[in-house]
């Protein structure tokens, strides 16, 4: 945000910071400015100290008052040493004279946009971190957990963190693989070393090839000049290869050997380059499958899968939803700036009996996008289950419903649900609500659903 009473000055600063892709408001008075800031607050504040009948100072204690975090550079051309002073002593992060280069107040405002960014990374860690202080007992590095498979799983990483020997990190897409073996490395004696992530389903072979090993100048069409493959920048480190089921047969042999011996080539060349690097995979494929149908190399896998690790769905953890939910609404509402929603018994219930096909990051893809489409201050059972595509018994919505009448109906409402899903196949049914086939059969003759 601009503030700045010379048309000329103002518009000479406007533009030259939009040139620079800045997003600029601005203003050509110090009440409209902050008429504008108390509904819509901004990063980073230019205000000229000298203005009638709102003056710099008058902008910068206002808006300090309103949000602490916001920078503000002060401009006059009645620049002192005494004001500069008084204006930092105040809260403004920085003091410019007029004249100055357009160069130079790009310089300053670059410079204070970075440390608001640093300032909201510093704010979200505290957030989240105190988020976890209060749920000490049930999370674990960035995850979070108190079902007894996470337990489990936290326990696993523990005994395995400080050895080298190579993960195969099994699980769902969105079963959050990757804060698994980042978990792994920070509990390692290569913390203090890189941990680098490849995703080997989103390369064809030759670009992967690359990516992987590195290539040397003119090694092909486009390779203007050398360049380092993440073995090479992972070394003494972690390398995370993600999707390693889709890797290429061709390929397979060549990161066998990488793995085996430490060594290898950069693509068009012939220099042997040796490193230290512990490898953790993950796949959401069968690779025992994939080996049995002669798609993956057999010394590949067990290469790999040193230590095999897997990863639960997240209807396997429902205990955890509860926990997920309100951890993603906190650190959501924080970065959003929205108020905390109240979410019904009755509809976590509902985020409960999902099947969750996405598991963890389509949990944390419904909450932003009920944050942002709620009306009110409570989440509804119907807003949700208009958003998964479920029904929702008419007895939620009556008051003074009797609690056993309300789960009765929403219970029977979920088996008829998932009947519909599994296309009346019993065992897949009882797979989507989570619960054994026997259960599944007790409760639909409790219902009346067996004809």
């Amino acid at each position: 945000m601009l503030v700045e009473d010379n048309e000329t000055m103002r518009l000479g600063i406007e533009e030259s910071l939009k040139r620079s892709k800045f997003q600029v408001i601005s203003f050509s008075n110090g009440k409209e400015a902050l008429n504008y800031f108390r509904n819509e607050m901004v990063p980073v504040v230019i205000t000229d100290l000298k203005m009638e009948p709102v003056d710099g100072f008058e902008i910068l204690r206002e808006i300090k008052k309103i949000s602490p975090m916001t920078e503000i550079l002060m401009i006059s051309a009645y620049g002192t040493i005494d004001k500069a002073v008084k204006a930092m002593q105040e809260g403004a992060a920085d003091f410019l004279t007029k004249p100055f280069s357009p160069e130079e107040l790009r310089i300053r405002v670059k410079h204070l946009v970075e440390k608001v960014q640093q300032q909201k990374v510093v704010e979200r860690l505290r957030d989240v971190n105190q988020i976890l202080q209060d749920q000490a007992n049930i999370q674990y590095h960035q995850m979070l957990g108190k079902s007894p498979v996470m337990q489990n799983i936290f326990g696993l990483i523990d005994r395995i963190a400080g050895q080298d020997s190579s993960v195969l990190i099994t699980g769902e897409s969105g079963t959050g693989k990757e804060l698994v073996a980042r978990a792994i490395h920070r509990k390692s004696e290569r913390a203090e070393q890189p941990f680098i992530t490849l995703n080997c389903g989103a390369l064809n072979e030759n670009l992967l090839e690359s990516e992987l090993f590195g290539h040397e100048k003119g090694a092909f069409t486009g390779a203007v000049r050398q360049k380092r493959g993440r073995f090479e920048l992972a070394d003494g480190g972690t390398l995370f290869l993600d999707e390693i089921g889709d890797i290429s047969p061709k390929l397979q042999v060549k990161l066998l050997r990488a793995i085996q011996e430490q060594e290898f080539e950069r693509v068009g060349g012939e220099i042997t380059l040796k490193v230290d690097v512990r490898i953790i995979a993950a796949t959401n494929r069968n690779l025992t499958l994939l080996v049995h149908e002669g798609n993956f190399r057999e010394d590949l896998y067990y290469r790999l899968s040193v230590i095999p690790l897997h990863l639960p769905p997240l209807r396997e953890r429902r205990e955890d939803i509860p926990l997920l939910t309100e951890y993603f609404f906190r650190k959501l509402c924080r970065e959003k700036r929205k108020d905390l929603k109240k979410i019904s018994r009755e509809s976590m219930m509902m985020l409960q009996n999902y099947s969750w096909p996405g598991n963890i990051r389509e949990l944390e893809n419904l909450v932003e996008r009920l944050l942002v489409i709620t009306p009110g201050e409570e989440i509804s059972p119907q807003l949700i289950a208009q958003q998964l595509g479920q029904e929702v018994s008419i007895s939620l919505t009556r008051e003074n419903t009797p609690l056993d009448d309300a789960l009765y109906s929403f219970e029977r409402n979920m088996i008829v649900h998932a009947l519909k899903k599994a296309q009346g196949v019993k065992n897949r049914a009882a797979k989507i609500l989570g619960i054994k086939t026997s259960t599944l059969y007790y409760k639909m003759e409790k219902f009346g659903l067996i004809k």
